[in-house]
């Protein structure tokens, strides 16, 4: 019998170790998108470069898992687990929402830019966040709607607006971007109940590999049944690049699911959300500068928009004093 802990004991990971590992989390993420957004350009198609992320992806969690003894156990515990109904059995589906995300972000960040993708999708997330929070979905339980999280939540999207701001067009791009950029934000905005799910999952099977490979499974069964509806309907794509550096993306979300699922017990959702929408930015920032794209814009607003949401991150997260406004605001919450 596999003996499952409790899905609201929260992990003693401390803020201060949790926090700075989430903004490393997320500095994977612009990676990923230049990478994948590459791939949909080099292929032709947008779902196709969905299919090589998640598929490179789950081959290389899927070694990791046997190779281990931790990923070996964690796999030992899925079905189990799954069959008891330790907790609903449509978690095993999460990996769907960072199918939609992946797909999302292959398909719109040539049409949006990445700065649009990026406003929206945090925008979302941050949203979702503190919902999903205050629904107490994740593993951590519920967490108080406070003045303090909600102000935090709120500086970040208006700083990330701030920080991409230098990549806007025009005022007549909005009309056309409209209805486009409704597919980013949704994406940002289910990713926030992925990650609880993914999190009480990680505590049934014991190990963010077993929950990495069950996203990656979920996520490419999804994209491959859409990949050939599409094909049947207009045809394949341009071949597979022979280039190495395209088959990161992958990989890559495999390092940023697997520690999210982690962090979202000792975090909760939405400062899990916005350590990594900061690791983003400086992510991006530092792609800005070090491997510029054409039409590269490295703005003063770039840099204190970045400036901006660690802060605001700050605002959120932070212990204040009983005495203070912040301290009562906390306290309310409670």
């Amino acid at each position: 019998m596999v003996t499952v802990p409790h899905p609201t004991r929260r992990s003693s990971l401390p803020l201060a170790l949790g926090l700075p590992l989430a903004v490393l989390t997320g500095l994977v993420l612009p990676v990923q998108g230049r990478i994948n957004g590459a791939l949909a350009g080099t292929l032709d198609d947008g779902i196709a470069a969905a299919v090589v992320s998640f598929t490179t992806g789950l081959v290389v969690i899927a070694a990791i898992s046997l190779a281990t003894p931790k990923g070996r156990a964690g796999l030992a515990r899925i079905v189990p687990a799954v069959r008891s109904r330790s907790f609903p059995p449509f978690y095993v589906m999460a990996g769907a929402v960072g199918a939609f995300f992946v797909f999302a972000q292959s398909f719109t960040v040539g049409l949006l830019g990445v700065a649009l993708f990026t406003v929206a999708s945090v925008t979302g997330q941050t949203l979702s966040g503190l919902l999903v929070d205050r629904l107490g979905i994740a593993p951590g339980g519920k967490r108080s709607l406070t003045g303090l999280r909600v102000l935090g939540s709120v500086l970040t999207v208006a700083a990330v607006a701030w920080a991409v701001s230098p990549h806007f067009g025009g005022p007549s791009d909005v009309g056309t971007l409209l209805l486009p950029v409704l597919l980013p934000l949704l994406a940002g905005f289910l990713m926030s109940f992925q990650q609880a799910m993914n999190g009480t999952a990680t505590v049934h099977y014991g190990t963010p590999l077993a929950t990495t490979l069950v996203n990656f499974l979920a996520g490419s069964v999804v994209l491959w049944i859409a990949w050939l509806v599409k094909v049947a309907v207009a045809g394949a794509g341009n071949p597979l690049p022979a280039q190495w550096w395209f088959y990161l993306g992958g990989p890559l979300g495999c390092v940023a699911i697997g520690l999210a699922a982690l962090l979202v017990r000792s975090l909760g959702v939405l400062v899990t959300g916005l350590g990594m929408i900061a690791g983003q930015l400086v992510g991006s920032l530092v792609l800005d500068v070090v491997i510029p794209t054409s039409g590269t814009v490295v703005a003063l607003p770039t840099v204190l928009g970045t400036l901006l949401t660690l802060a605001a991150i700050i605002v959120a997260t932070l212990p204040w004093p009983k005495g203070s406004f912040a301290g009562r605001s906390a306290a309310k919450g409670r």
